[in-house]
């Protein structure tokens, strides 16, 4: 049985503006759950939650009393697992997808298991702490898997030279769709929820619950506009999923050194995307230590980055068109630098914390979209959602590199300006390894036909 799905080289798609917006409101949907839920909320709610199920030196035992771990431990680990639970299943995952052409029923359904479990913290209170933590699993598993197949589809919605637009536009209106869903959330929490007699846990739960039903709602949308362009090819007799699904992906990783520039540009986006993935999950604690921002003001803080990334990568977009994704990103890897050297030396109040937060604001959407669309144009035709699974992972892989380094930084020098300089590290790594990605040659190694600016 051969497991080449390379059918031929790719072609432009047929695809109508109706089915592109269509596929932008995926991310639409589900940018409720990475803002409402994991950037806001859950950290510090299942934190709580846990810590009523602590004995009285603070901790919990999820598998007996030989795994002690600190309640304030508990929801890290979780992320942890999340992210091992990604690396081991999304290949597997994208494999059957691309071998079976499944991938518009694989995203259907692991969005639908993603925002009902979101929709299942609604019951997350007392000391169930393990609810909590199962429901997050299920939650962040599936909100990854489903963005496999969600980005494998770019390609079928989006010619050469229409992918930056298109995956800008689909990065730009899941920024609005998260900010809107958190404002109202905190409409709700702040100014609605006391009168009406409502505790704030109470709220809490019902925002986080508003996210899986935000994400459930609108992800009807692609369902119904996204069209499955190859028919469902059946297994072999005698083999199931998981077996083909293996198959598939060793015969992809055996191929992938014949892609060395798709390679190369794989190993600079891991290193510059983890640089800003600590940006983002590490500025919230720089500007409450360094600065003594509140938690309102922070919360405030990551609204209007939210607002402010709208349009920010709807001008990436554009500016793709004049320089082409690869020199558009390179600037972006520039300015991302410049900011961490502005938090090292010159950042010294709240205002210029949200005037840099802003700055962050406008490269934040527009360096992940374009690489998601410069990828797409590396990655052989039929095994988008394989290759954007090697995407996902290996982006979750190394997403422990920039903390690290950022943790060490600060435990060393105790300063929390050298920490965020350090992160500098992965933006100039980047900066030295893209400009060496030969992209045209890229995209013709893959077999698919170059945009017109490159």
């Amino acid at each position: 049985m051969s497991l080449d799905t390379v059918a031929s080289p790719a072609v432009p798609p047929v695809a109508t503006r109706h089915e592109q917006v269509g596929w932008y409101f995926y991310d639409w949907a589900n940018s409720a759950f990475s803002t409402t839920v994991l950037a806001v909320f859950l950290g510090p709610y299942l934190t709580a939650v846990t810590e009523a199920a602590a004995d009285a030196d603070g901790f919990v035992y999820p598998l007996g009393a030989w795994l002690p771990i600190a309640a304030d431990s508990f929801f890290p680990y979780m992320v942890s697992l999340s992210v091992v639970l990604q690396v081991f299943f999304l290949p597997v995952l994208g494999a059957i997808s691309d071998y079976t052409h499944l991938k518009k029923r694989f995203l259907g359904i692991f969005a639908y298991v993603g925002a009902f479990a979101t929709m299942g913290t609604y019951f997350l209170n007392g000391d169930n702490y393990l609810l909590g933590g199962v429901l997050f699993l299920v939650a962040n598993l599936s909100f990854g898997a489903a963005m496999v197949f969600y980005n494998a589809f770019l390609v079928d919605i989006a010619t050469p030279d229409e992918r930056d637009k298109v995956s800008s536009q689909g990065w730009a209106l899941g920024y609005l769709g998260g900010g809107i869903l958190l404002l109202l959330n905190l409409i709700f929490l702040q100014l609605v929820a006391e009168p009406m007699g409502i505790s704030t846990a109470h709220a809490v739960r019902i925002c986080m619950a508003s996210a899986g039903a935000w994400w459930a709602v609108f992800t009807i949308i692609p369902l119904r506009r996204l069209v499955q362009r190859n028919a469902r090819k059946e297994l072999p007799e005698g083999q199931g999923y998981i077996r083909v699904g293996f198959s598939q992906l060793g015969h992809t990783l055996r191929k992938l050194p014949q892609l060395p520039q798709t390679m190369l540009f794989l190993v600079a986006y891991l290193l510059y995307n983890d640089g800003i993935q600590t940006v983002i999950a590490l500025s919230a604690q720089f500007g409450s230590q360094e600065l003594g921002a509140g938690e309102s003001t922070l919360v405030m803080l990551i609204l209007m980055v939210q607002f402010v990334a709208f349009f920010g990568a709807l001008g990436f977009g554009y500016l793709a068109r004049w320089t082409g994704a690869k020199r558009a990103i390179l600037i972006s890897l520039v300015v991302w630098t410049a900011v961490t050297v502005y938090a090292y030396a010159f950042l010294e109040s709240i205002p210029q914390f949200f005037a840099m937060a802003a700055v962050i604001g406008v490269v934040l959407g527009g360096s992940q979209a374009l690489s998601r669309s410069l990828f797409s144009q590396m990655i052989p035709h039929g095994q988008e959602a394989e290759y954007f699974s090697l995407y996902e992972v290996s982006e979750r892989g190394t997403s422990w590199m920039g903390p690290l380094v950022f943790g060490l930084a600060l435990q060393f020098t105790d300063s929390y300006r050298v920490a965020i300089l350090s992160v500098a590290i992965f933006f100039i790594s980047g900066l030295i390894l893209l400009p060496f990605v030969d992209v045209r040659r890229a995209i013709t190694e893959a077999g698919n036909v170059p945009p017109e600016v490159v």
